[in-house]
């Protein structure tokens, strides 16, 4: 298991998404796979930005949570004032490019529950829930049904090669209840399974993605999950 901070972008006002990924890329990314502490980094970019509701995730991994709220600030918080030098280089950069209010982020303990590549994760799509639960659920019972119920099915999703769960390491103060992460190696078998980008929910009509489609309801708040569905790219592995 390792500790991750996940960022879903959203570009300031007057820049389009190309330039956004372009700053992102050639101007932020050199400093963020270095920050102190970092040893894996990851970014996911939409397949279909026109549809999607962030620009980007930024994915960073620590192997302590101690280390990781040195560099980036603690759960509760969505902004941050790192001291240590590189940390504080790409927060003071982040201003270049984020609408920062708008940027949620969840720090959370990573478990992998299915794994058919090995980790190796670069290029594949990622289809990423990040879930809140129903009003009359506290998040001991969310969290106990989403693994002990819901897991079992979703890991078994038609073309699901990776299957994560991230549960926040601060649940009091984090705005998901935990993001659950599902890899295909194909978009096609993706959006077959789990619905097209540019839709919030989904209607899948055989095999285990119904079964996990019809369970959703017995736990989250679906209007208030969102999700992104990109490729992923790795920057970083220390690992």
């Amino acid at each position: 298991m390792m500790y991750k901070h996940v960022a879903l972008l959203v570009r300031q006002d007057g820049m389009s998404h190309e330039e956004f990924v372009d700053y992102w890329q050639t101007n932020h990314t050199p400093i963020a796979k270095d920050i102190e502490g970092v040893v894996r980094y990851q970014q996911v970019l939409p397949t279909e930005p026109s549809h999607a509701e962030f620009d980007g995730l930024a994915e960073l991994y620590f192997e302590t949570l101690e280390d990781l709220h040195e560099a980036l600030g603690s759960p509760g918080s969505r902004d941050y004032d790192p001291t240590k030098e590189i940390a504080a280089k790409a927060r003071e950069d982040v201003n270049n490019f984020l609408a920062v209010e708008e940027r949620p982020r969840i720090i959370g303990e990573e478990i992998v529950q299915k794994d058919e590549v090995g980790g190796d994760t670069d290029g594949l799509y990622k289809h990423s829930a990040f879930l809140v639960r129903q009003d009359d659920m506290t998040h001991e019972e969310f969290v106990d049904y989403w693994q002990t119920n819901h897991t079992p099915i979703a890991r078994e999703i038609e073309g699901v090669v990776k299957y994560n769960t991230v549960i926040p390491t601060d649940p009091a103060n984090a705005e998901f209840d935990g993001v659950a992460e599902l890899y295909f190696d194909d978009l096609e078998k993706l959006y077959d399974a789990l619905g097209s980008e540019g839709s919030r929910d989904y209607a899948p009509d055989r095999g285990k993605a119904k079964a996990a489609r019809e369970d959703v309801d017995n736990f989250l708040a679906i209007d208030e999950r969102p999700r992104f569905i990109g490729q992923e790219q790795l920057v970083k592995d220390e690992g």
